[in-house]
C-alpha cells in the first residue's frame, strides 16, 4: 500500500460513501485503548516493583513521575510530528516504539533497564493521542465530531478505570511481567491492522524547525510537570529550592516560548489558537474538570483509607463505579453534545460539579460509604459531560491548519493540569492538617489524626467547589463552535 494522501471530492473524507472509514477508526482506537490502559496499569505494582529491584519509593515513584514528564514534554512537539509525517507514518512508528518499550519492560533484568522501556512507552502513549484527535477532525465533519469523540472519550476513560483491578488481577496471580507480556499481542496486532488498512488523512507540508522552540518547550513543560510533581511528594511542598526554581524556570521558558511562537511563520505551537473564543473557554472548562479529576482520585482514597479505615482495596472498588460510569457515558455526551450543543450539556453538570465539590467539603468521619459512592459517582458524570464537549467544541473553531496546534495544546493539559491539581490540592490538605494538629491537644492520638485528614479533606474540595463555581460561570459563555473555513452541512 502506498503511503499518499486519499483524494477525494468530498471535504470530508467520512462524507464520501466510497470511502470507509471505520477501519481508520478500529485501527486507532485499539492502539489507544493499550497504551492508556498502560498509564494506569503499573500504579498497584509499585510496592511489589520496590520488593523486586530492593529499591525505595521515591526511585519507583519514577516510573509515575517519568511517564507524565515525557508526555509533557513530547505532546507540544506532536503539532511539528503531525505536520512533517503521514497518518499511517505517524501510527506505525509511534506503535512501534510503545511496543518495543513494553517489550524491554516486560525482560527488564534491573530498575533502570525496566524505567527506560517505561519512558519509552510514553513516547508511544503521549504522541498517540494527538494523532487520533487530529485524524478524527480532518475526516469528520463538525456535526458528527461529537459522537466520534465520545466514543474516544470513552476509551481515554473506561481503559484507567479497569487498569487497578486488571493490574491487581494479574500482579497476583502470574507475577509484575505480565503485565507488559499481556499488551504485547494487542499492540503487534494494532501495528498490523494499521498497516493493512490505515490511510492518510491531512497534507504534510514539511513546517520549518525550530530548535529553539524545542528546547524552551521542553524546559517549560519539562519544569512545571516535574516541579509540580516533586511538590507533591516532600512534606515541605512548594517550599523546597528544587521545586519552586523547577517551577519558575518552566514558567519563564514558556512566557519565552510564547512570545517566540508569535514571531515565527512556522511556530512549533501555535499559540494563536486561543484567539478563537470557544477554543480558550474549552480550554479554561477542560483544566477545571481535569484538576477536579485528577486530584479526587488521589485525595478521595487517603480519606477513605484514613478516616474512614477502608482497605485499599475497598477504597479502589467504591471509586470503580463512578469511573466506569464516566467512560460508559462518553459516547452518550458526545452524541447529546452533536444534537443539542454544547450550552445543555456544560451548565448543568458544571453546576452538579460545583454542587458535588460542596458536598465533599462537609466530610466526617462518619461519612458513609454509600455517600462517597454517589459524590463520585455524580464527579465522573459531571466530568463526562463537560470535558469530551468542551474539547470538541473548542476545536471545532479552529481552521484546519491549526486542528495539530489545537490538539497537542488540549492532550498538553492533560499531563500538566493532573500535576498541578495533584500538588496544589496535596499541599493544601497538607498545610491543614499540620495546621489542625499544632492546634490540637493530643496530636498523637488517632481520633487528631483522623480529624487532621478531614479537616484537610474539607479545605480541599471547599476550594474546589469554588473553582467548579467558576467552571460553571465560564460555561454560560460557551456557544455552538463554527469553523471560519468550513461551510456548515445543509439543514433539509
Amino acid at each position: 500500500m502506498d503511503d499518499t494522501t486519499p483524494k477525494s471530492t468530498y471535504e470530508f473524507l467520512a462524507d464520501d460513501p466510497d470511502f470507509n472509514v471505520k477501519p481508520i477508526m478500529i485501527s486507532l482506537i485499539i492502539g489507544a485503548f493499550f497504551a492508556i490502559l498502560n498509564e494506569t496499569l503499573l500504579n498497584i505494582a509499585l510496592t511489589t516493583l520496590m520488593e523486586q529491584f530492593n529499591i525505595t519509593a521515591p526511585i519507583v515513584q519514577w516510573m509515575v513521575t517519568g511517564f507524565m514528564l515525557v508526555m509533557g514534554i513530547l505532546i507540544p512537539v506532536s503539532a511539528l510530528l503531525l505536520q512533517s509525517f503521514s497518518t499511517r507514518q505517524m501510527f506505525i512508528g509511534t506503535m512501534s516504539v510503545f511496543t518495543i518499550g513494553t517489550l524491554i519492560c516486560s525482560l527488564a533484568p534491573n530498575f533502570g533497564v525496566l524505567l527506560t522501556g517505561r519512558l519509552l512507552q510514553a513516547v508511544g502513549t503521549g504522541l498517540l493521542i494527538p494523532i487520533i484527535f487530529n485524524t478524527f477532525l480532518l475526516i469528520f465533519p463538525p456535526e458528527r465530531r461529537g459522537a466520534v469523540m465520545g466514543i474516544v472519550g470513552m476509551v481515554i476513560m473506561f481503559a484507567p478505570a479497569v487498569g487497578p483491578t486488571l493490574s491487581g488481577i494479574i500482579v497476583e496471580h502470574l507475577g509484575w511481567r505480565f503485565l507488559f507480556i499481556t499488551v504485547i499481542p494487542f499492540a503487534l496486532f494494532s501495528i498490523a491492522f494499521g498497516w493493512r488498512y490505515l490511510k492518510n488523512v491531512g497534507e504534510v507540508t514539511k513546517p520549518k524547525v525550530d530548535f529553539f522552540s524545542i528546547f524552551l518547550s521542553t524546559v517549560g513543560f519539562g519544569g512545571v510537570v516535574l516541579g509540580f510533581s516533586f511538590a507533591g511528594e516532600g512534606e515541605a511542598g512548594f517550599l523546597q529550592p528544587h521545586v519552586y526554581l523547577l517551577i519558575l524556570a518552566g514558567v519563564a521558558s514558556l512566557v519565552l516560548f510564547t512570545f517566540r511562537q508569535l514571531k515565527l511563520e512556522d511556530p512549533l505551537l501555535d499559540v494563536r489558537v486561543f484567539r478563537y473564543p470557544m477554543f480558550t473557554l474549552a480550554v479554561a472548562l477542560f483544566i477545571i474538570v481535569m484538576m477536579s479529576m485528577f486530584s479526587s482520585e488521589i485525595i478521595l482514597p487517603m480519606f477513605m483509607q484514613g478516616p474512614l479505615e477502608l482497605t485499599p482495596a475497598t477504597a479502589g472498588l467504591i471509586l470503580l463505579p463512578g469511573a466506569l460510569l464516566n467512560g460508559l457515558l462518553s459516547p452518550v455526551m458526545g452524541k447529546l453534545f452533536d444534537k443539542f450543543g454544547p450550552r445543555l450539556l456544560m451548565i448543568p453538570a458544571t453546576g452538579i460539579l460545583a454542587v458535588t465539590m460542596f458536598s465533599l467539603s462537609q466530610v466526617s468521619v462518619d461519612t458513609s460509604i454509600v455517600r462517597i459512592i454517589i459524590s463520585y459517582l455524580l464527579l465522573m458524570l459531571s466530568i463526562s459531560a463537560v470535558m469530551m464537549p468542551a474539547q470538541t467544541n473548542g476545536l471545532n473553531q479552529l481552521p484546519k491548519k491549526l486542528y495539530p496546534h489545537g490538539t497537542a495544546i488540549m492532550n498538553t493539559l492533560q499531563p500538566v493540569a493532573g500535576a498541578v491539581g495533584v500538588a496544589v490540592f496535596i499541599s493544601i490538605l497538607t498545610a491543614r492538617r499540620e495546621m489542625y494538629l499544632t492546634n490540637a491537644e493530643n496530636p498523637a492520638s488517632e481520633s487528631a489524626i483522623s480529624q487532621s485528614m478531614v479537616a484537610g479533606v474539607e479545605l480541599v474540595y471547599f476550594i474546589a467547589f469554588g473553582v467548579a463555581v467558576l467552571g460553571f460561570i465560564v460555561s454560560l459563555f460557551v456557544k455552538r463552535a463554527t469553523p471560519e473555513d468550513i461551510q456548515p452541512a445543509a439543514v433539509e
